[in-house]
């Protein structure tokens, strides 16, 4: 009861003062444990006095057995009922009320069992009416397995009309005691299991935490070298291929780490929060892997990323002024060029034939001059692409030097066409040199696409502007004529066309006496007199041009036609 030892004492006592040492040595270190004795002495005991050897025992089995015993503030007696109630609570056939009746069927053992060691014993299974059964099997499987004595018989509990109630507590409190110890056993074992878990936890996280930062600072790493290899090849296309791989990294690799960053951050002050919560040691990262270490390492990776973005802007602003130069290079020198053949088109000059030479050699240059436009189109279509708008180095665009190219080629092909017919016009002997001028001014107005040749409705419209008019049917025949002998109605065709028509057709009275019909003998002819005449509207919109006109008093034109024919045909007399 004491645990200690006693020292020395009789072990075979004979006498009875041997006996009565012993004794007294016993009550002597029972009241040394604050127990107090009433009425017992040595004597007491030697002489056998079993009411008072009973009580002593009693109030040795309350001070040491169930004393101690202590529930939600009561302690003892009351400590050790409230103990029963709570755990048998759960079972509806067991009401603990006291130490006596409440146990004689046995079922608040069997559940004091189940309760602690469901394991040894199947408490639905029993038969709750076998009341010395069910006493049975508790007292058995707490010796057996539980290591309580059995200090009462089935029939102390069972067949008593009032179990004793100190007998009942006395054989109770070893319930309480086998298993508050266990309680304490688990206690312990789940204080160690917890500690356990703590610790590992502690582990995983700590090889987690060194895991992810050994892999975010090689990510990082690998990046920055991978940024310091890469070079540019000069051209926009690539350097916008680093700009969109660069902001590709921005958007998603970059998120991630600063999304890994703080997680691991967070990992760490969670292990050291869970140390720091059981007093344990902190957390100290192996060398490169603390918080200081990623920190530095991140401020290395945005040194580096400020690097790169510098050296890709860099990049694509050089190859823009590039891009400029280049534009600039082959637009001005194009122009130049262009300039060139315009200016010596311009100071031709000399017999029609030689300057017929110049013209066609200057033609020959053209094809080369277009390709070297097309040189200019690709830059200008680089720049473009590089969204170079502004170009300090020239003031030609694309389209103005398109612009300049088609227009020399059209005055290179109007020189030639001019020299031809002037070449067609010295040799027509037969007509004046009004004639020839009108002749001249009437097809240069009706070749409205300026290709040197009239179509079949421009004929007509030539022709009838100089007061020819034939049917739909004879201009038929007639173009068809034109067309089988000269191919087109180029501008020797047609002044030929005009000296055979003359020659056989019209002279200058004949015209006087065409327009005087048509003015219905006025000596004007009124706008209004042509339409009704029908003249073709091409035809009347060059003589309104060519003949001298007047206001008559209402402020309409009147058209002298006698004055313009006296200017197309010197030298005639009516």
């Amino acid at each position: 009861m004491g645990d200690t030892s006693l020292g020395r004492y009789n072990k075979t006592p004979r006498m009875r003062i041997q006996k009565a040492e012993n004794v007294n040595k016993a009550l002597e270190f029972i009241t040394s444990r604050g127990v107090k004795l009433t009425n017992i002495g040595p004597e007491d005991i030697i002489d056998g006095n079993l009411k008072l050897i009973l009580g002593m025992i009693w109030t040795l089995i309350l001070r040491f057995t169930i004393a101690d015993i202590s529930e939600e503030g009561l302690s003892a007696k009351e400590g050790l009922l409230l103990w029963c109630q709570r755990k048998t609570k759960p079972y509806k056939e067991v009401e603990v009320q006291d130490f006596s009746l409440s146990w004689s069927d046995g079922l608040a053992l069997c559940a004091l069992i189940h309760c602690h060691r469901p394991d040894l014993i199947d408490y639905a299974k029993l038969d709750k009416t076998d009341r010395h059964g069910n006493t049975r099997l508790a007292f058995q499987i707490a010796e057996e397995h539980l290591g309580i004595p059995q200090l009462l018989e089935v029939a102390d509990l069972c067949d008593s009309q009032h179990p004793d109630e100190r007998s009942v507590m006395t054989y109770v409190a070893g319930y309480f005691h086998a298993f508050s110890s266990m309680e304490q056993t688990e206690t312990v074992s789940r204080r160690v299991e917890k500690f356990a878990e703590l610790m590992q936890s502690v582990w995983v996280s700590r090889n987690d935490y060194e895991r992810r930062v050994r892999e975010l600072l090689l990510s990082m790493s690998e990046m920055r070298a991978n940024w310091a290899a890469k070079s540019f090849v000069g051209t926009y296309a690539d350097a916008r291929l680093h700009a969109a791989s660069f902001q590709q990294y921005k958007q998603t690799t970059k998120r991630s780490w600063v999304t890994e960053k703080q997680d691991v951050a967070t990992l760490f002050g969670n292990v050291q929060t869970k140390l720091k919560t059981y007093g344990l040691r902190e957390y100290v990262p192996p060398p490169g892997l603390s918080q200081a270490d990623v920190d530095g390492a991140w401020i290395t990776l945005l040194n580096a990323e400020a690097e790169r973005s510098k050296a890709i802007n860099a990049e694509i602003r050089q190859i823009k002024e590039n891009l400029r130069h280049k534009f600039a290079d082959l637009a001005n020198d194009f122009e130049r060029r262009l300039r060139l053949i315009s200016t010596e088109l311009v100071s031709i000059e000399g017999p029609l034939e030689e300057q017929m030479d110049q013209v066609h050699e200057l033609q020959t240059r053209m094809p080369t001059l277009s390709d070297s436009l097309h040189a200019v189109a690709a830059a200008d279509s680089e720049c473009l692409d590089a969204n170079v708008d502004e170009n300090d180095y020239t003031v030609f665009t694309l389209e103005d030097l398109r612009f300049e190219l088609e227009l020399l080629s059209q005055s290179i092909t109007k020189k030639i066409a001019f020299i031809d017919n002037q070449i067609v016009s010295r040799n027509m002997t037969n007509l004046t040199p009004a004639q020839l001028e009108q002749f001249e001014s009437t097809f240069r107005y009706f070749d409205k696409d300026e290709s040197n040749t009239l179509n079949q409705s421009e004929m007509a419209a030539a022709l009838a502007s100089l007061g020819i008019v034939y049917s739909d049917t004879d201009m038929d025949l007639i173009f068809d004529q034109v067309l089988q002998d000269y191919g087109a109605v180029t501008f020797e065709a047609f002044i030929n066309l005009l000296v055979t028509i003359m020659e056989d057709q019209t002279s200058p009275e004949q015209l006087r006496e065409s327009f005087r019909g048509i003015a219905a003998d006025k000596p004007y002819v009124t706008e209004l007199d042509l339409r009704v005449a029908q003249v073709p509207a091409s035809a009347i919109d060059f003589l309104r041009k060519a003949m001298p006109s007047y206001e008559n008093d209402v402020g309409e034109p009147e058209y002298d036609y006698e004055r313009w024919l006296d200017e197309v045909f010197e030298g005639d007399e009516r």
